[in-house]
């Protein structure tokens, strides 16, 4: 939630924990009111949910649901690792390009194109 800002949007934000669902046994949720994300942010959410559905609810009737695929690259979301890389030091975004690889997914670094795993760029704030 603090990576996506969801708690900076001033609408209502519901966390639930190991809900029970008939499909997979258990679920988390997060429910944020009044906001849609688009399906490149939703896709976004892939790096730490691959399998997930983002729903998009109105009149508590389901419109549409995301299907989230790995995004090709990611921008302005995680700081870069590499504390000498350009994008700590210049107004830029932060940009990585996203390559899934066996069991880990690797980000490299538009500026410095260092690459890191996934779960060391998601740590890094």
């Amino acid at each position: 939630m603090h990576l996506f800002k969801l708690t900076e949007t001033g609408e209502r934000v519901t966390v639930g924990l190991n809900l029970s669902s008939r499909h997979m046994g258990a679920k988390d949720i997060i429910k944020v009111e009044n906001i849609a994300l688009t399906e490149d942010q939703a896709n976004e959410l892939a790096l730490f949910a691959p399998k997930a559905t983002v729903n998009v609810i109105e009149n508590f009737e389901v419109v549409k649901k995301h299907k989230l695929e790995m995004p090709e690259s990611i921008e302005g979301i995680f700081a870069c690792p590499n504390s000498n890389c350009i994008s700590h030091n210049e107004p830029v975004n932060s940009f990585f390009y996203v390559k899934s690889q066996q069991n880990d997914t690797k980000m490299k670094c538009k500026y410095c194109e260092k690459s890191f795993s996934k779960d060391i760029v998601v740590d890094v704030r």
